[in-house]
């Protein structure tokens, strides 16, 4: 049993997992986040002086929510992957095909790899 690429799961659009995985994406690798996860852990936790049992439970929060988000991250960065990689195969079709002869539609593939649109 082979588990597909995520980017190959949903063949109409993206669906909830991938727009939720992008949205984290965003979110942690922000400033925001970054400050937030810092005045949590040193200010809340240790300066105001909790009991264990308090810093232990944000501890477990932390760590769940740390596995979470190390999923949705880790399912963005395969689609990321994937698209580079279609990218970069229709690139050395194009360039083939412009090899082989057959320049104007390689030029047109290639355009449209990239993601350049007729200006014309």
């Amino acid at each position: 049993m082979t588990v597909p690429h995520p980017a190959e799961r949903s063949r109409h659009g993206r669906g909830w997992f991938e727009k939720l995985a992008e949205a984290a994406s965003n979110l942690t690798t922000s400033p925001v986040f970054y400050c937030f996860c810092l005045l949590l852990v040193f200010i809340v936790a240790h300066a105001v002086g909790l009991e264990l049992t308090w810093q232990l439970l944000i501890g477990d929060i932390m760590t769940a929510v740390n596995l979470l988000l190390l999923a949705l991250l880790k399912n963005s960065e395969r689609r990321a992957e994937h698209a580079i990689q279609h990218k970069l195969d229709s690139i050395a079709a194009a360039l083939l095909e412009q090899r082989e002869g057959h320049s104007r539609q390689a030029h047109e593939e290639l355009r449209k790899a990239i993601g350049i649109e007729d200006e014309f």
